[in-house]
């Protein structure tokens, strides 16, 4: 693969190549944290300065998206232990290489993303027999039929980054017709608070930006989405750090911002199910 093939411009830069890049750099850094090596092999390809990336994410915000990922690993690989041949949906995949670290040659992965995002994906990772893409918004809920799934062999949903760049109607319209859908199924996706999210739009703002660009804050999980739906329960929640051992080598003020950032409950990591 040639890197001047691969053309990246806009939005795509932050939204797509800001978290493959964190889990490639920090990946190298950490790999007790995240190994992501299908990520490495990517960014070693890509043509790109990667230089308003770093400073833009830092070493705090870099180290949280392979906290994320970690975090959706062990519910992912915990889901397929039970279920070997399940159906995985990534929603809002972007440049996820979640399939690469937890396939075990057995189950079928659906990535789901607008047009534009799919087609750099397809540059940079083709699809494969059971790594299927969907060029959807997530908000067209004609996907739905695009799935093809056997609900007694599992159904698992996850989405990294995609929750509160949406309104609280809009998501929690997907979710109730999602929980309709596929009952039984699994849902995993990360959350900010409300007052994380006036920090992140103030500091949007002070950097240009002239929308809003976070917008569903969620504070304690069981206090809303159950609400949604007699059929949308909480099957587990924790802080984004909260099960993630605290590296001493990483900069003091990484680790000063985690504890900050845990202690006002600024990220979380929710798991719900889809009751049949």
């Amino acid at each position: 693969m040639a890197q001047d093939d691969i053309p990246f411009e806009g939005t795509v830069q932050e939204t797509m190549l800001g978290p493959l890049w964190a889990r490639a750099k920090y990946s190298q850094l950490y790999p007790e944290l995240l190994d992501d090596q299908k990520a490495i092999e990517i960014i070693e390809n890509i043509n790109y300065d990667f230089s308003k990336i770093q400073e833009y994410l830092g070493e705090w915000r870099g180290l949280g998206l392979l906290a994320r990922a970690k975090s959706f690993d062990i519910a992912v690989n915990e889901f397929i232990e039970n279920y070997p041949f399940a159906t995985i949906i990534n929603i809002g995949a972007g440049m996820d290489t979640t399939f690469f670290r937890v396939d075990n040659n057995k189950i079928i992965w659906y990535d789901l993303d607008l047009p534009g995002a799919i087609k750099y994906r397809k540059k940079l990772l083709p699809e494969s027999e059971r790594n299927i893409y969907i060029p959807k918004s997530a908000l067209d809920y004609s996907w739905f039929k695009d799935i093809k799934f056997e609900p007694e062999k599992g159904v698992f949903f996850i989405a990294g980054g995609f929750v509160y760049y949406f309104k609280e109607t809009e998501i929690s319209s997907l979710i109730i017709e999602m929980a309709k859908e596929f009952p039984g199924a699994e849902m995993i996706f990360d959350t900010t608070s409300k007052l994380a999210n006036k920090v992140i739009n103030k500091r949007a703002k002070k950097a240009g930006e002239n929308e809003v660009r976070v917008h569903f804050g969620v504070g304690n999980p069981t206090k809303v989405f159950p609400k949604w739906s007699s059929k949308i329960k909480v099957h587990d929640w924790h802080t984004i750090w909260e099960r993630i051992e605290i590296n001493s080598n990483w900069n003091e003020k990484t680790i000063s911002a985690i504890k900050i950032s845990e202690r006002v409950k600024a990220a979380k990591i929710v798991r719900l199910k889809f009751i049949k």
